[in-house]
C-alpha cells in the first residue's frame, strides 16, 4: 500500500455530531407539524440545500414550509433553530491534531452555507486543514465521484495515496471506487485503529 499523503475527513458525525431529531423537534415547537413528518419532508430537500442550489432566503422559506409553519420565521429566530443540532466531537480533536503533524488533512462535507457557518467555529482545527471541499461551494455532493476527484486534484497526489473517513457507508464506497482508502467512521477509538492500519499513528 502506498504511503498515505493526504487524509480526507467528513464533517457531520466525524468532527461534529448532528442530531436531526433535535432539529425536527425544534422546528415543530414553533407550531409546525410533528417531527417525523418534518423529517420526511426535509429528506427531499437535503440534496438541493447541500448543493447550494436552494440557499439563503429560498432555503429559509423551504424549511419553514417543510415544518408546516404558517409564517416564515425571522432570521434571528430561524438561524439558531436551523443550527441547533450541532455539537462538537471533542474526543476526536486530539487525534486530528496529532494527524495534522504527520500529513495534510482536507475536509469533504455535504453542507449548506448556514450549517457550515455554525459548525466551523466548533472545530478550530479546520483552520489548519489544507483544503475545505464544501458541497455548497463546489456544487457537487457526496456520493458523486466528481467531488472526490476535486479533492484528489486539490491534494495533488494519487487517489491510492489518499484516505477518506465518513460515517456514511455509501460515501465511503464511492470514494473507494476511485482508489481512495475509504473507511467508515464510527468512534474516535476506532478511528485511531483505522489510522494505524494505514500507517498513521495518533
Amino acid at each position: 500500500m502506498p504511503k498515505i499523503q493526504r487524509v480526507f475527513l467528513d464533517l457531520g458525525n466525524v468532527l461534529v455530531f448532528h442530531d436531526d431529531d433535535v432539529l425536527c423537534r425544534r422546528l415543530s415547537a414553533f407550531g409546525g407539524d410533528p417531527p417525523d413528518l418534518i423529517r420526511q419532508r426535509l429528506l427531499k430537500l437535503w440534496e438541493p440545500f447541500n448543493r447550494g442550489t436552494l440557499a439563503g432566503e429560498e432555503l429559509r422559506r423551504a424549511v419553514c414550509q417543510a415544518a408546516g409553519l404558517t409564517t416564515v420565521l425571522d432570521w434571528e429566530v430561524f438561524i439558531p433553530a436551523w443550527t441547533c443540532h450541532f455539537t462538537p466531537h471533542h474526543e476526536v480533536f486530539p487525534l486530528v491534531r496529532n494527524l495534522l503533524r504527520q500529513v495534510p488533512v482536507s475536509l469533504i462535507s455535504n453542507a449548506n452555507a448556514i450549517h457550515w457557518s455554525a459548525a466551523r467555529p466548533m472545530v478550530p482545527l479546520v483552520e489548519e486543514f489544507a483544503h475545505l471541499i464544501l458541497s455548497c461551494e463546489v456544487r457537487l455532493v457526496k456520493p458523486e465521484r466528481e467531488i472526490f476527484r476535486t479533492a484528489i486534484d486539490r491534494a495533488g497526489c494519487p487517489a491510492e495515496a489518499c484516505a477518506f473517513f465518513d460515517d456514511v457507508p455509501d460515501f465511503v464506497k464511492a470514494a473507494s471506487a476511485l482508489g481512495i482508502h475509504g473507511r467508515v467512521f464510527t468512534t474516535a477509538a476506532q478511528f485511531r485503529v483505522q489510522l494505524a492500519e494505514l500507517g498513521l499513528t495518533v
